[in-house]
């Protein structure tokens, strides 16, 4: 069993029942015998007595879960979210008695709408983010009543382009709306979900992960036992601390005081100006201001200078209020503050996504500039990555070898993206972000490549380049082996779907209607105990489904043949594609299935 440092909160355990005493037991009766661990390489701490203490745990284990989901903020609800649509049974806790009270964290980019829209969730969310669906737009302006205002874009989709690429769209739905809602359905997935509670300490051996939990409302400790662990905890999070995971990156960016505020009459003053932020950047009254409603709540980030001396006992109302008037160009406006928090834009990134059976995701894995929102977008899909391959390896499906592959392929997008939403905040010039000379800066395009343009060069694929840029320059849509699936419209017996609604919960191969690519892929699945869909595609009357656009190609967009197949994993990336039909379809598609799953 690995001894793990306890975590911010106090000891394993008091004197509160047996559970907690085992683990204080557990926790600290080791020897310094070191061995390594045939799949980490790192060195495993060898417990004295271990089959004594180990069947002590099992006699006080209060909770046995197969998935532990360390935060609830928007990753962990997402990690819950995924989970339960798989069918695996979980526990989330959190310290927070409930989720985010401050609008934050809004974009929802396209990507992530389409894995929220094959969870079921696209329009609970949009229904949350009614009041800014009208929202487009980046201004920025010396002030509101001033004349000098430059639209940096004044539309995110202009000639609805988007639609060749998506069959949905970004999303403005801040995080105390949308956490709610995922709050909301995941009960009824299987989830367990504790606010209020504080993970205090956790270890790991190779038959599952050991933590002990307190509840802050009545003080209780108890253990539980899972097969994984999920760290979703916040960019200072306590479990990545205890795995002594490093990061890599620049550090502290700038720092924001964000402020909530109401004014009546600042619609007026904002007009027909429905912008997503304005950066207002008069010196001495900088910040970006957000629409909360459009009507008469309102954010404004201002800049904070802790390295000056500046502490948020600075941040009275009274100079907030002034500061927002003169931000804003209007020396007489209806100002009453409601809040005030601080938040710390980074650009860090952890230098391993997990040990052993412990997972990092979100702010725990990476901190990220704010422009662009691709920090939380990015901590979402973390989470789409690695809630099927948890499944897959629960389910026996697959080996634990899938496992590794969430590092492989998630630690080189964060890193690329965070370097371009650095590039973002120069490009924006952000209020408080005095960026390094020759640090980003220029016109950065290719927002949406960033948000879903990125590759997989290594992991749970086959065939693919490790030699191509994660994020390439420009949106390519190839169904190239660890890129995203591409979005064509169908029709079949349901009626309209997109190919991307067709990717949530198992592989599914796409092939031409006439070959014999199903019938081999119905084969293996059975074999094999893999969830496997296939979808023959045309016009004829074998065909599963039909393109809605009677001249498009299906095999064409997948750059594959009418002999080829396209193999796509559960969260919508190539696995694997051919463009010919080989002697024996069945064997070939077993090795492929046995490769991207480590099944030996």
């Amino acid at each position: 069993m690995r001894t793990v440092p306890r975590l911010t909160g106090g000891a394993p355990g008091s004197d509160r029942g047996p559970a907690a005493r085992a683990a204080r037991d557990v926790g600290t009766k080791r020897v310094n015998a070191r061995a390594k661990s045939p799949r980490t390489g790192q060195g495993t701490a060898i417990p004295l007595r271990r089959l004594e203490l180990e069947q002590q745990m099992n006699e006080n284990v209060d909770h046995r879960v197969p998935v532990l989901i360390v935060g609830g903020s928007l990753v962990g609800l997402s990690t819950s979210l995924f989970l339960g649509r798989h069918g695996v049974r979980h526990m989330l806790v959190e310290k927070h008695a409930g989720t985010s009270m401050h609008p934050r964290g809004r974009g929802i980019n396209v990507r992530t709408m389409e894995v929220f829209r094959s969870a079921g969730m696209e329009t609970r969310i949009r229904e949350a983010a009614a009041a800014l669906a009208d929202n487009h737009g980046i201004l920025q302006a010396g002030s509101l009543t001033g004349d000098d205002q430059e639209w940096l874009f004044k539309e995110i989709d202009p000639g609805g382009t988007l639609a060749r690429f998506s069959p949905t769209g970004w999303c403005l739905c801040s995080q105390n709306d949308i956490e709610p809602q995922l709050q909301a359905v995941s009960p009824g997935l299987g989830a367990d979900l504790r606010f209020s509670t504080e993970l205090l300490s956790f270890d790991q051996d190779e038959s599952g992960v050991w933590a002990v939990v307190k509840d802050l409302r009545t003080g209780e400790h108890s253990t539980v036992h899972a097969d994984y662990l999920v760290a979703a905890d916040g960019p200072r999070s306590p479990v990545r601390e205890a795995l002594r995971i490093g990061q890599s990156g620049p550090g502290d960016l700038f720092h924001n005081v964000s402020i909530t505020f109401r004014s009546r009459d600042l619609a007026d003053v904002v007009g027909d100006r429905r912008f997503i932020v304005c950066y207002l950047i008069k010196p001495g009254a900088d910040g970006a201001l957000l629409p909360v409603d459009n009507r008469e709540k309102w954010v404004l980030h201002a800049p904070w200078h802790p390295d000056e001396g500046e502490t948020m006992e600075d941040f009275t109302d009274e100079r907030c209020i002034e500061h927002i008037r003169r931000a804003i160009g209007a020396p007489d406006l209806d100002v009453e503050i409601t809040g005030k928090a601080p938040w710390h834009a980074a650009q860090r990134v952890a230098t391993r996504y997990g040990v052993g059976r412990v997972f990092l995701a979100g702010d725990s894995a990476h901190e990220m500039s704010p422009t662009g929102a691709f920090g939380s977008n990015t901590g979402v899909q973390d989470a789409h990555n690695l809630a099927w391959k948890l499944a897959a390896v629960l389910s026996g499906a697959a080996g634990p070898g899938l496992l590794e592959t969430y590092e492989a392929e998630r630690l080189p997008v964060a890193r690329a993206t965070s370097a371009r939403a650095a590039a973002r905040s120069v490009e924006h010039s952000h209020p408080g972000y005095a960026p390094a000379p020759g640090a980003g800066g220029g016109r950065q395009g290719g927002v949406l490549t960033v948000a879903m343009g990125y590759r997989y060069n290594s992991g749970a694929v086959i065939g693919v380049d490790p030699q191509r840029p994660v994020v390439p320059e420009r949106m390519e849509v190839s169904a190239e082996p660890g890129t995203r699936a591409p979005h064509l419209w169908l029709r079949g017996p349901a009626g309209r779907t997109s190919t991307i609604d067709l990717y949530e919960t198992s592989f599914v191969l796409l092939s031409s209607e006439g070959t014999g690519w199903g019938r081999a892929a119905r084969r293996v699945a059975e074999e094999l105990g893999v969830r496997l869909e296939t979808y023959a595609i045309g016009t004829g009357p074998d065909a599963d489904l039909t393109p809605e656009d009677g001249d498009a190609d299906w095999a064409e967009l997948h750059g594959t043949t009418p002999e080829g197949a396209v193999l796509v994993r559960p969260d919508g990336f190539v696995a694997w594609r051919t463009d010919v039909s080989p002697a024996d379809p069945e064997a070939t598609l077993r090795d492929v299935l046995c490769e991207v799953l480590d099944r030996s």
